[in-house]
């Protein structure tokens, strides 16, 4: 007798509690369809509310990203500022003080170098299921190498009786920025140049959607997918 009350009572309750979770629905729906003004509410509508959808992701194709850094173009990453102390002469020797030409330049530059985008290619980027992008950067380039002429300047300058000469000093500015870029090479202007551009990159892509980014000079080898396989 005990059990058959116990299970009358057990019973009780779930009804109860199914008729409150009935009750709750109905309001839910009541109240939806006050909110709208009594218009129609598309079921599916009523589906996403009630269970969380999950968040899609989103794969751009290579395609698109090209085109995204190429927009960048001419993207310059590094920049040296030089001086160079620069002695030209000429008509020396024994007859110098008849045709003797000689001045010391001071001379100012600027030497700016990274690299093109707008020549990255289709071929030059891969973007790996896994969010991984492999790029192939082209090669740093020098885009400016120039005097400072507003700072350049002729500090001193001896000439013979006879021998000025009116292209010396056009020589020897031309030998400053030769010898300026020559330094800034040295210095290492190409491979401060390209890990800049891999910084800036780097940043560029991961607000893309780039979980990493891998900067080689061979990308990886992309399986041809079935529909693309010829029969």
């Amino acid at each position: 007798m005990k059990r058959v009350t116990l299970w009358r009572l057990v019973s009780a309750a779930m009804t109860i509690a199914l008729l409150v979770i009935v009750a709750a629905l109905a309001w839910a729906v009541f109240a939806l369809w006050r909110d709208t003004g009594g218009i129609d509410v598309d079921p599916r509508a009523l589906w996403r509310q009630w269970v969380p959808q999950p968040t899609p992701t989103i794969i751009p194709s290579s395609v698109t990203i090209v085109r995204a850094v190429q927009r960048l173009s001419r993207l310059e990453t590094v920049s040296y500022h030089m001086e160079k102390v620069i002695t030209a002469e000429t008509g020396q020797g024994p007859l110098g003080f008849l045709f003797g030409d000689k001045l010391l330049l001071i001379a100012y530059g600027e030497v700016i170098g990274g690299v093109d985008l707008g020549s990255l290619g289709p071929d030059d980027v891969y973007w790996a299921g896994d969010g991984t992008v492999f790029v192939r950067l082209p090669e740093v380039e020098v885009f400016v190498a120039t005097l400072d002429n507003a700072r350049t300047r002729v500090y001193d300058r001896r000439t013979g009786l006879v021998g000025l000469n009116p292209e010396l000093e056009s020589e020897a500015r031309r030998e400053a920025e030769r010898l300026i870029l020559e330094a800034a090479l040295a210095e290492g202007l190409k491979e401060e140049g390209r890990a800049n551009a891999e910084d800036f990159l780097r940043a560029f892509l991961e607000g893309l959607g780039a979980s990493r980014v891998v900067f080689t000079d061979t990308l990886p080898l992309v399986q041809p997918t079935p529909s693309a396989v010829s029969e």
